[in-house]
């Protein structure tokens, strides 16, 4: 055996051995960021096959098969940062289409889950969902909890009743503008009790696009797109 032959025995290498170093500011780098990939740097291919098949133990040379995996593996990684990259462009796309379209909310009235509305210029609007026909007891509190306004109606099976109060308590006092939380019990007419869905609507102020999803904001509170339930045409 050849004094040659010896240091390459002695350099045994394997799919697990490092590239040789490349100098700052080459092309060698493999973030997916600088454009640079495994598949697309074919300089970066050719020094590992060359270094690789150079430095093989000739008495246990590296088997075709195992070298020809180890390229399969570098192509895969080289499609996952792809991907990663594309799934980047993706989400970006996504949410300037949330963006663009809370946007366009703006001005419009919205009704949203929800049981706290606002009372403005003695005006408060509540829409209910009732599933059957029932005698609904609607029950008004204002934001200390305090009950100012209580009542009893009989109500067809719907899911857009409007409840509207115009801010007076049962003993005729006008209540101050506010937020007032409504809540709704039922029963049906052979008394078993019925849930009801309440729903407020109101104008969307203003939208905050450094959120995301971006909220939409509706008397005093925010709401995200996926949460407004219908537009009310003004």
């Amino acid at each position: 055996m050849t004094a040659a032959a010896a240091g390459a025995a002695s350099q045994v290498v394997s799919g697990t051995t490092p590239l040789p170093t490349t100098p700052s500011g080459g092309s060698g780098s493999l973030n997916s960021t600088t454009g640079s990939t495994l598949a697309g740097n074919f300089q970066t291919f050719l020094t590992l096959l060359t270094t690789q098949l150079q430095n093989q133990n000739p008495l246990d040379p590296l088997d075709t098969n195992q070298f020809t995996q180890q390229l399969v593996q570098f192509a895969g990684v080289e499609q996952q940062l792809k991907t990663n990259d594309q799934l980047t462009s993706l989400i970006t796309l996504q949410q300037t289409a949330q963006s663009t379209q809370a946007l366009g909310f703006v001005g419009k009235t919205a009704v949203v889950d929800g049981s706290t509305a606002a009372l403005t210029n003695a005006s408060a609007t509540w829409n209910l969902g009732v599933p059957t026909s029932s005698n609904v007891t609607i029950s008004i509190a204002n934001s200390t909890g305090q009950t100012v306004f209580t009542g009893s109606y009989p109500v067809d099976a719907g899911n857009d009743h409007v409840f509207s109060w115009d801010g007076k308590g049962n003993d005729g006092a006008q209540w101050p503008d506010g937020k007032y939380k409504l809540t709704a019990t039922a029963a049906d007419t052979t008394g078993n009790a019925v849930a009801v869905s309440t729903q407020i609507q109101g104008v969307v102020n203003s939208v905050d696009l450094t959120q995301s999803p971006p909220l939409l904001s509706i008397n005093g509170q925010t709401y995200t797109v996926n949460q407004i339930k219908s537009i009310v045409a003004n």
